[in-house]
């Protein structure tokens, strides 16, 4: 085992091309299946923290509901929008960084709605009357709060990039752990291990360790600087 350890090491300091591709194929997919999903989320979770309208309490209850989505349900279902059967099979996209990246903004939305939502409805109960009395209407005020709420809000994302980076069932399903096309970071780790290639399988693992340590301790950095400029 410490061999093993010692090789994942040398890994790691050697740059070694097979596994700094795998490490860059999992950021690029992550990243942008992040920021997607981030440009349609944080408005949505505005718009439906200031908005009333009939089973708004539905659309709530369903958002929190799909942010436990289990990530093999999600893999599955973008898998058979993306086969041949399905209505987006003509486009050839299964089994491609692109699918990959479409079942981990499913996984991601709901989170960052969700998530926003919840920090939107209460920053609109603060400045409500206020933004009112200057004449702003709700959809002029949705970029307003979201600004405002800039700190709070990148750790909402920060969360979503975390569950994206760390997902394994639905890249899998939908990517197929392609070498060289696919393989990311937690599918590459589960091959690796079952193929008893150690030093491979510890070298991602202490990647993807680092990486949501270093997310976590953004987001703590930035939640501490939030509570600072708010007193």
């Amino acid at each position: 085992m410490d061999n093993a350890f010692q090789a994942a090491f040398q890994l790691i300091v050697a740059m070694d091309p097979v596994l700094i591709g795998i490490v860059t194929l999992s950021l690029q997919v992550s990243l942008t299946a992040v920021a997607i999903a981030s440009v349609i989320a944080l408005p949505l979770g505005a718009a439906i923290a200031l908005w009333q309208f009939p089973g708004r309490g539905l659309v709530v209850v369903v958002l929190n509901a799909l942010m436990g989505l289990p990530p093999v349900v999600a893999g599955l279902m973008v898998y058979l929008m993306l086969s041949r059967a399905g209505p987006l099979g003509q486009f050839g996209l299964l089994f491609t960084p692109t699918a990959m990246v479409i079942a981990q903004i499913v996984l991601i939305l709901p989170i960052v709605a969700a998530l926003s939502r919840q920090v939107i409805e209460e920053l609109w109960g603060e400045y409500r009357e206020q933004l009112q009395s200057l004449g702003v209407s709700r959809l002029r005020a949705i970029p307003t709060l979201l600004w405002d709420a800039r700190f709070s809000l990148i750790t909402v994302v920060l969360a979503g990039f975390g569950r994206a980076s760390a997902e394994v069932g639905a890249v899998l399903i939908v990517g197929g752990n392609i070498s060289g096309v696919t393989r990311v970071m937690t599918t590459a780790i589960a091959l690796e291990t079952s193929k008893g290639n150690l030093p491979l399988a510890l070298g991602l693992g202490i990647i993807l360790l680092l990486l949501v340590a270093s997310v976590n301790a953004v987001a703590y950095i930035i939640g501490e600087a939030a509570k600072r400029r708010l007193g």
